[in-house]
């Protein structure tokens, strides 16, 4: 598939994770691009790339702030990242609420004043809840967080918008997405970080499973969704379309480094959201955009471990 983009480009969370891997691909292609953040955002991501990119200050609940800032820019292609709540730590629900809900209406309102192309909406799979087989873009929401339940109603949002007024927002369900950047706090960075060390983390059950995509699969699915025509209020899963489980990570990890040390399963308890069924269902992804990932989960661990090794400097 030949990946074109229209220009300008809006990305918000830009200094998220997954936001900051976005940013970093285009700019190699694109000049025309621009970024929503706070004044007091932290910028460690995209520090050594801030000079490469337009930057509005604006805090996307202040309405007439991403009014003003959206006139100016005038987007062609949205790609609306922007959130909190994904992590333990971000537990205020009003934040939550405002951040995620407020925020996309309000960006959703100030880009209807102006034609564009294409606005991806990034939601999650925790809207889908827990399932015992894997998960469908149709299946039935059951959000099983704040974060979750403020993530699904961004979703039926955008596609009511959509359907209304006949424009093409779509969502995209990220699963397990990993790789460089990533916050410190996650599995797969404390899991190398430590392993570096000849150490391990604490870990819950071998069995609890994941469905892991590594970012630079994500974020070339991202650009393959805002690149052809899509169904107005389309939602698209995306993950690998297989799940592995933590033991399959650490086990692979473990020998990708070379380290010698035998893991101590269930030295953590559980988390409300750890499951042993987490897979995506990627048959529309496949069937619409004929897109399936290019990393194996050896090959996606192995890129992350060299990042964290080539630059021990960046990472927290």
């Amino acid at each position: 598939m030949s990946i074109k983009l229209i220009t300008p480009i809006l990305i918000t969370g830009s200094t998220g994770f997954i936001g900051s891997n976005l940013v970093r691909q285009l700019i190699k292609k694109y000049d025309d691009i621009h970024i929503i953040i706070r004044k007091d955002s932290n910028l460690w991501r995209i520090n050594d790339i801030i000079g490469k990119v337009n930057i509005h200050y604006v805090d996307l609940v202040e309405k007439s702030a991403v009014v003003k800032a959206v006139e100016k820019i005038k987007p062609q292609t949205i790609f609306h990242l922007a959130a909190y709540g994904a992590y333990p730590f971000q537990n205020n629900v009003e934040k939550i609420k405002s951040v995620i809900l407020d925020g996309t209406i309000n960006l959703i309102e100030a880009c209807l004043k102006n034609k564009f192309k294409i606005f991806i909406n990034t939601g999650s799979n925790s809207e889908y809840g827990f399932k015992n087989s894997p998960m469908k873009e149709s299946d039935i929401l059951c959000p099983n967080s704040h974060y979750a339940v403020m993530k699904a109603a961004t979703t039926n949002y955008c596609q009511f918008i959509a359907a209304s007024q006949k424009l093409p927002i779509v969502t995209v369900r990220p699963f397990h997405i990993y790789g460089p950047y990533e916050e410190p706090s996650r599995l797969i960075p404390k899991l190398v970080t430590k392993l570096l060390d000849n150490e391990l983390p604490k870990l819950v059950s071998p069995n609890i499973a994941r469905d892991m995509l590594y970012i630079d699969d994500a974020i070339d699915l991202f650009c393959s969704i805002a690149s052809i025509k899509v169904n107005n209020g389309e939602i698209f899963n995306m993950g690998s379309g297989s799940q592995s489980t933590i033991r399959m990570i650490v086990d692979n990890t473990i020998g990708l480094i070379g380290a010698s040390i035998i893991p101590k399963w269930n030295s953590m308890k559980p988390r409300i959201w750890d499951q042993y069924t987490w897979v995506s269902d990627m048959t529309k992804v496949k069937r619409i955009l004929g897109w399936q990932p290019r990393y194996t989960l050896s090959e996606g661990l192995f890129r992350t471990i060299k990042w964290y090794i080539d630059n021990p400097e960046i990472h927290q």
